[in-house]
């Protein structure tokens, strides 16, 4: 039989699949999955023994014989089941035709040249060209689909330097975090000698004179565990063009506390390094320190210190730096701190907390540029530097907007604009007038006329309202037999906006419905809202997608049966919690490079930085509400039952959420599956947490993922032609 290609691994020897097919005509049999050997683990939390059967998976699946066997084995059974399916290739060839049209980013300006990126189709990784003008003929710059063959080696992130001449860039190797960054000097087109390794969670930003930048990196790993060990004593640096990374200048640490992140970013005029260190992903406990880079011996100040809030620094005047931060104000404001005059009483408001929650902000053109959450719909304001309101950004309609970046002295920004059923386009915008420009729109092969988007409320489990948008193609029946897809995600202060998929154009073309819930957790109300799904109040979260899968199902767009439910990452743990927790209320699941292991997540790469927004183990009360919901658990404390169909998906290079979560859910629900549906999991080779996924890998997993849900929620889907 042929295999896919993210099927392809090591040769196994001793692991043998049965598999039977089920046709729609049939009930489905149960599938026969590999042995999967149990060990004998077991830990002691705060007096509570857990049994920790699956261990062994978590090894790195490059280093264990073991891990990579039982890999090849299960991508073996998925593989089959999957191309066993009829309408597979039809969903393929119909989601390649859509996929292929020219993708542009909104430029930037840097030196007075544009910059932006460009797609043809369907090329594997996206290409940097620049201008000069923006009516100017476009010069290619960066390719990344000439590193690699199979597209695999991506461009991670870029930074230019203030006259146009040189770029830094990072590059990641098969989605992994890690990044190298190097140097490419745009009038020769050439590659510099300048080479940083061990970089991750970093950017880069020059010095005003272009002699060199500041970054931060990690030590380097021990032998064989760069993709397992936890990332900590992350380090602030400045490296001199054209010198070695070995004589980089160490500029900042924190070995009272190895375990924060440390980053840093050159002030706009150049005066100024301004340092960030934080202690989990949303950085609640931020710390703001400076240095003057205009004193040959400028010392390093702490400006906030052991703050119980978020700062994220927007640009100065002299020495009145400007933040956003929700100090006092749990939807955000733009503060000035005088560091002149530090003392919290002398902070001033500039922009104060709104009824809705401040998202982003941008000082450009001598202006804020503020975008804003109404209902999970982009809102954007503009005022002038001492607060005062000038006008409200014209949106083309209700959807996603983003960009508004540059420079304190330009007089013009760019911005995009989409929606579920609204391609993306790039628009001008003239930061004197407020006259917004349409200068590129993607045509994409569909008719956008086709379809509908609304926005519901819904009562969760305690009563509280939760937002949800529904998206499908016009003149849908609400019968109850429409196959849905609901997508959720609900953690760290993330908000999800309407915005343009083709992938999830596809499910609808094909007939399915869309939903996207706006749970707690997320960012979407702001601070409190964030906060009522973290720790303790976890559950909140998944109580709310549960409740949003119930609204479907209770106002006829669905039925349990024809309901599917969808998440990555954090979302993938919302998933298996959900799937766990109501298998009745769901007919399928699609949970992706899912955090599922709640007791232990904290122990790998950057799980640590998650305690923020999870707890932990080691706390006790934290344990106790932990170990209810983590997916992984609640298998093996439920025994045998019947769980809807389910396809995992994770990555071997997974260094975010490493793949042993995946693997030992789904090794867990196989075993603990009472019924007929089929539990699989799909591994992808050379692939990570999902950054930098080659458009071949993407177009090949969500055919195999729409393609599982036609079998499984058993319908008829309308494939264009």
């Amino acid at each position: 039989m042929r295999l896919p290609r993210w099927a392809m691994t090591a040769t196994v020897a001793g692991l043998a699949a049965v598999l039977t097919i089920p046709t729609h005509a049939e009930e489905p049999k149960k599938l026969t999955y590999p042995e999967t050997k149990k060990g004998t683990v077991v830990d002691e939390y705060h007096g509570t023994k857990v049994a920790d059967p699956y261990r062994w998976l978590e090894d790195d699946v490059r280093e264990s014989k073991d891990v990579a066997a039982w890999v090849e084995a299960e991508n073996k059974v998925t593989a089959a089941f999957l191309e066993s399916i009829p309408e597979r290739e039809a969903i393929k060839k119909r989601i390649t035709e859509i996929y292929n049209y020219e993708k542009i980013s909104a430029p930037f300006k840097v030196g007075g040249r544009y910059f932006f990126f460009k797609n043809d189709g369907l090329q594997n990784q996206n290409v940097l060209f620049v201008q000069d003008a923006l009516d100017a003929e476009a010069k290619l710059l960066i390719d990344p689909n000439a590193w690699t063959k199979d597209g695999t080696l991506a461009l991670s992130g870029l930074e230019v330097s203030d006259d146009a001449k040189l770029i830094a860039y990072g590059t990641a190797q098969s989605g992994s975090d890690w990044n190298t960054w190097k140097v490419f000097d745009v009038a020769t087109g050439k590659t510099l000698p300048d080479e940083l390794k061990w970089v991750k969670f970093s950017s880069t930003s020059w010095t005003k004179d272009g002699k060199g930048f500041y970054y931060s990196r990690f030590p380097e790993p021990q032998a064989g565990a760069a993709f397992q060990n936890l990332n900590v004593d992350q380090k602030l640096y400045y490296h001199a063009l054209g010198t070695p990374q070995s004589a980089d200048k160490l500029v900042y640490e924190r070995k009272d506390n190895p375990k924060w992140t440390v980053g840093g970013g050159v002030s706009e005029d150049g005066k100024y390094l301004i340092i960030s260190i934080g202690d989990g992903t949303t950085s609640r406990k931020a710390r703001i320190a400076y240095q003057s880079l205009e004193a040959a011996d400028g010392k390093i100040v702490e400006l906030i210190d052991h703050h119980e809030n978020k700062f994220d620094f927007l640009g100065n005047n002299g020495g009145v730096f400007y933040f956003k931060t929700d100090y006092q104000a749990p939807k955000y404001q733009i503060v000035a701190i005088d560091t002149k005059n530090p003392d919290k009483k002398n902070w001033k408001t500039v922009i104060a907390e709104a009824k809705e929650p401040l998202d982003s902000a941008d000082l450009v053109g001598n202006r804020f540029i503020c975008s804003y959450l109404k209902d999970a719909k982009t809102l954007v304001k503009v005022h002038e530097v001492d607060g005062k309101f000038v006008r409200e950004v014209d949106l083309p309609g209700i959807g996603t907007a983003g960009g508004f970046g540059g420079k304190r002295e330009d007089k013009e920004t760019f911005y995009t604009f989409s929606s579920f059923a609204t391609p993306p386009s790039v628009y001008h915008y003239d930061i004197a007038t407020g006259a917004s420009k349409l200068i590129r729109q993607a045509k994409v092969k569909f008719d956008p006329t086709q379809y509908e988007v609304k926005q519901v409320f819904y009562a969760s489990k305690d009563g509280t309202k939760v937002p949800m948008f529904i998206a499908h193609k016009k003149g849908v029946k609400l019968d109850g037999t429409n196959p849905t897809l609901l997508y959720g995600y609900g953690g760290f202060n993330i908000s999800l906006t309407p915005g343009f998929s083709v992938s999830r154009l596809q499910w609808m073309e094909m007939g399915g419905v869309f939903a996207v819930a706006n749970l707690r957790g997320g960012g979407e109300y702001g601070d409190e809202w964030h906060r009522a799904g973290t720790k303790l109040q976890k559950q909140n979260v998944f109580d709310d997608f549960i409740a949003a899968g119930e609204y479907l199902v209770n106002e006829k767009y669905t039925s349990p049966k024809k309901l599917a439910i969808q998440g990555g990452s954090n979302g993938g743990l919302l998933v298996g919690a959900c799937l766990t927790q109501r298998p009745d209320l769901f007919g399928a699941g699609l949970p992706a490079v899912g955090v599922m292991d709640m007791l232990r997540f904290q122990k790998f790469t950057a799980g640590r930085f998650w305690v923020d927004d999870y707890g932990s183990s080691d706390n006790s009360a934290e344990f106790n509400e932990l170990y209810k919901f983590s997916p992984y658990h609640v298998l093996l404390k439920n025994g045998p039952k019947a769980y809807p169909a389910t396809l995992v998906t994770t990555a071997d290079t997974d260094d975010r959420v490493v793949p042993g979560h995946s693997f030992k859910f789904a090794a867990a629900l196989q075993a603990n599956n009472s019924g007929p549906n089929p539990t699989l999991i799909r591994i992808e080779t050379k692939a990570g947490h999902g950054a930098g996924k080659p458009t071949t890998k993407i177009i090949e997993e969500v055919a195999d993922q729409w393609a599982f849900l036609v079998k499984t929620l058993d319908f008829k889907p309308t494939i264009e032609k």
